[in-house]
Order: C-alpha cells, then sequence, then structure tokens
C-alpha cells in the first residue's frame, strides 16, 4: 500500500510532487460535496423539481465541449495558468449554496434558491472544465516517466481515503445537526478544501508550453472517426448506451429515497459510502486481473451488474423489497459496475488506436459518452416531475427508466461479445490518476487535445498514455 503523503526521507523521489497528492487529497473535498450527491440533497431540501436536480447533476458532463475549447488556451497561457485559473474560479461559486444555507437558516428555503443553486453548480462545472483541460495532461508533462506509476497509486489512495472520509463526515453531519446547519458545515469544508487544493497546485512547477490539435482539425475528422466503419464506431456508440442507462442512477435514486419512502439525509450518505465502496473494490481488485482476461468480460460483467440493479430497483419500486438492506447491496452494486466498465474502458481505448490518432480519438470517445450520458439525467428529469408539489416524483416513470436500463444492457452484452479483442499483443492501459474513483466522471477526463508525444518529459507511451514500469505496477 502506498504511503499516505510522501516525505524527504521516506520517498525522496516522489517528495517534490507532494503538493499534487495534496491537491488530490483536498480537491475531493470540494467535488464530493459540490458536485455529488450531497448537492442533490440540497436541491431537495430547497424544493427543486426531479427535472432540477437531474439538470445540476448533468453539467459536468455535458459542459465537456467547454474542455475541449479550453483546450486552444495551453499553448498561449500554459498548463499551470490554465488550471490556476480554473480552479481559483470556480471556488468563488462553491460560496454560493453556503450563503444560500446560512440564509435558509434565518428565513426557511425561499423561492429563488434553487435557481441560485443550479446557476452555481452551472458556473462551478464550466470553469471546472476549463481547469480540467490542463490537469492530466501538465501532470504527465512534469512527472518523470519512472515515476509516474507509483505518483499515480498514491494519487488514487489520497483521494480515496479523502473520499470516504468526506462520505462518512457528510453522513454524521446530516445525522447530528438541523438539515441546514448540516449543509452550511459541508460547504464550509468544500471551500477548505478547494482552497487548499488551489494553492497545492500552485506550489508545482509549470511544464513547457505544448501544442495543441486544432479545433479546425477535430471538427473535421471526428465525424469520420464516429461514421466510417471500424471497431472503434462500433464500441464508442455502445459505451454511449452504457452512459446514457448509468448516469441518471446516483442522483436519482438519491432523490427519490428522500421523497419517496422519506429517508434521511445520513441515510442517504451512508448509500453513497457503500457505493464508493463498490468502486474501490473493483479499482483495487479488477486492474490486476484485466491483462490476463481482457476486457472484454469485464464490460459483461459490468452490463450484468447493472441489470441486477435494474430488476431490484424495479421490485423495491414496486413492493419495497427487500428493505434498507436490499439497497446497501445495490448501492455496492452500482459503484462495482460503474467501475468495472471505466476500468475496462481504459484498457480497451488502447487497443483499438493507432499511435497517430490516439489523441483525438480518445477525446472524441471521452467527449461524447460525456456529453450524451449528460443528457440523460436531464432528459428523465423532466418525465419524472409528476404534476403537483416541486417535490413530487413519480415512481411509475423511474420504474419505466430501470425498465431501459435492464432493456440496454441485454441490448448492448452480445453486441459488446462481438467485439473484436486481441489479448495476445497487450498495450499500456490509459491512466487518467484517480479518475477510476470517479467512474461516473471518468469519461471527462479523457478530453484532451494535447498531443503528449510533444511534451519534454519522455513520450514512450504515446497521447494520452501513461506507461507504468512493471516495478511500479507491483508496488500499486
Amino acid at each position: 500500500m502506498p504511503s499516505f503523503f510522501p516525505t524527504a526521507k521516506s520517498d525522496p523521489e516522489l517528495f517534490p510532487f507532494r503538493p499534487g497528492l495534496t491537491f488530490a487529497f483536498f480537491n475531493a473535498l470540494a467535488w464530493q460535496i459540490g458536485i455529488g450527491t450531497p448537492m442533490v440533497l440540497f436541491a431537495e431540501q430547497l424544493g427543486a423539481t426531479p427535472f432540477q436536480v437531474g439538470l445540476a447533476y448533468s453539467f459536468v458532463f455535458v459542459l465537456t465541449p467547454v474542455q475541449i475549447v479550453s483546450t486552444a488556451l495551453l499553448p498561449r497561457y500554459g498548463f499551470k495558468a490554465v488550471m490556476l485559473g480554473g480552479w481559483r474560479t470556480r471556488s468563488f461559486f462553491l460560496a454560493v449554496p453556503a450563503v444560500l444555507a446560512a440564509v435558509a437558516l434565518l428565513r426557511g428555503p425561499l423561492p429563488w434558491m434553487v435557481a441560485a443553486l443550479v446557476w452555481s453548480v452551472f458556473f462551478f462545472c464550466v470553469f471546472r472544465s476549463i481547469g480540467a483541460a490542463s490537469g492530466v495532461a501538465w501532470f504527465y508533462a512534469i512527472l518523470p516517466a519512472g515515476l509516474r506509476g507509483r505518483y499515480w497509486a498514491n494519487d488514487q489512495f489520497v483521494a480515496a481515503v479523502a473520499s470516504v472520509g468526506t462520505l462518512l463526515a457528510c453522513a454524521a453531519l446530516f445525522a447530528l445537526l438541523p438539515v441546514y446547519w448540516a449543509l452550511l458545515v459541508q460547504y464550509a469544508i468544500a471551500l477548505v478544501g478547494s482552497t487548499i487544493s488551489y494553492f497545492s497546485l500552485r506550489q508545482l512547477p509549470d511544464a513547457e508550453r505544448p501544442a495543441s490539435i486544432s479545433l479546425r482539425t477535430v471538427l473535421r475528422d471526428t465525424p469520420r472517426h464516429l461514421l466510417r466503419p471500424s471497431p472503434f464506431r462500433s464500441y464508442v456508440w455502445l459505451a454511449v448506451i452504457f452512459a446514457i442507462i448509468s448516469t441518471p442512477i446516483p442522483p436519482f435514486a438519491a432523490y427519490y429515497l428522500k421523497v419517496g419512502p422519506a429517508l434521511s439525509s445520513g441515510q442517504i450518505m451512508l448509500f453513497e459510502v457503500l457505493r464508493y465502496a463498490g468502486v474501490m473494490v473493483a479499482a483495487w481488485t479488477i486492474r490486476r486481473r484485466i491483462d490476463i482476461t481482457g476486457a472484454k468480460p469485464f464490460f459483461l460483467l459490468a452490463l450484468g451488474l447493472y441489470l441486477l440493479v435494474a430488476v431490484y430497483w424495479w421490485c423495491y419500486l414496486r413492493n419495497g423489497f427487500g428493505g434498507i438492506a436490499g439497497v446497501f447491496a445495490v448501492y455496492f452494486l452500482i459503484g462495482l459496475g460503474a467501475a468495472t466498465w471505466a476500468i475496462a474502458n481504459l484498457n480497451y481505448l488502447p487497443k483499438l488506436l493507432a499511435a497517430d490518432d490516439r489523441t483525438l480519438v480518445v477525446s472524441i470517445h471521452g467527449a461524447l459518452t460525456a456529453f450524451v450520458g449528460g443528457l440523460s439525467p436531464i432528459v428523465w428529469g423532466h418525465f419524472l416531475k409528476h404534476g403537483g408539489p416541486a417535490r413530487a416524483f413519480d415512481a411509475g416513470v423511474f420504474q419505466w427508466f430501470f425498465v431501459s436500463v435492464a432493456v440496454g444492457a441485454l441490448v448492448a452484452s452480445p453486441l459488446i461479445a462481438r467485439l473484436p479483442e486481441d489479448k495476445g499483443h497487450p498495450v499500456e492501459p490509459i491512466l487518467i490518476g484517480n479518475a477510476i474513483l470517479r467512474p461516473m466522471r471518468a469519461a471527462t477526463y479523457l478530453v484532451n487535445l494535447i498531443d503528449l508525444r510533444s511534451l519534454g518529459r519522455g513520450t514512450e507511451a504515446g497521447a494520452n498514455t501513461v506507461r507504468v514500469d512493471p516495478a511500479a505496477k507491483s508496488r500499486d
């Protein structure tokens, strides 16, 4: 297991990049609260409709075009300036929910508050997308090639600790404090995390300004890759189906449990802990076996898990089948399925792509799956809003949603099974730091129009790919 934070004595090679690990730790506090389930529960508490909740949850996905356009800033301003600018500005919009919670403490929820919260999430995600255009490529550029495997292992470890700690803290705050006090403290934690993560980034060195793929090239070549018959085309549309059926589950499951069976916010946050436990089980077990078995069995496993999730939720919505224990179990399966797909995706994509096309095609895959998957909560949120009070939720439509999840999994499975995969010539997987621990958003981290082979620290793995030396892999 990696050490928590390296010191000059414990790991002198990794120690100069300790601010990056500090960033990973405190950044987890910000995103777990600012665009995670606490945000969904806050919106519901203020009286948001399912459509408004789906809209707010979708912003991190549907704003991937901003990330693509922001890549054009990197040759002019450099990695560090772009990421710092995005992370600094997004922090201002974390203050808005904190102010809303403070006002709600004094005057109760007011009609304008839902719109203010949704807009704050929108602008948070806009500037997060700007900063994310730099993140992966910047870290790749400043890390020595032989150190990357160990760095990303530590990165995942500290982010996992921070994420689980944040979820448990939120559950405890909801259980111990009145709801608006709990939300005020949570957003204060998120602000502290975002601030410390920003100042940690400032301590890292910049890299030379890169060259990026022109937007004209993106517009010219994207239709060719998506429409020309190829294994990539076959796979990317199946990945879109998976994004459509999987993305709406976390926000609407939390929303329904709050307004339907009226479970407490603390209970729902504990369900999130189980979902995250499923993610971590996948992250630390599947990746050790995927090189031997190939990616396709894990794609099929992920689809099978989501089929089980859909069947369980359909039964639960009809008659409360399984009760609280069943909900705990299904949340674990959701996390396990999401991370299983994400890991298989990062291992399978490089097998489809020539080195010369890798940067653009991986970015196309990430942008398309994130954007279309992000539209899914918006569309379903529209149909899930029941006539009547703002919080009304149409459980019947929610049952049909899970029917669509089951149908999508059943349709995609035989098509995935027919995809080509050459297991005889393994390739290095795409590594994107602790994004595996955020499997619902992993696709957004693939959007990167910087050709990593043009960077100065070593280019042996090709664009969008980090090569891991065997010794580092054995220490993960």
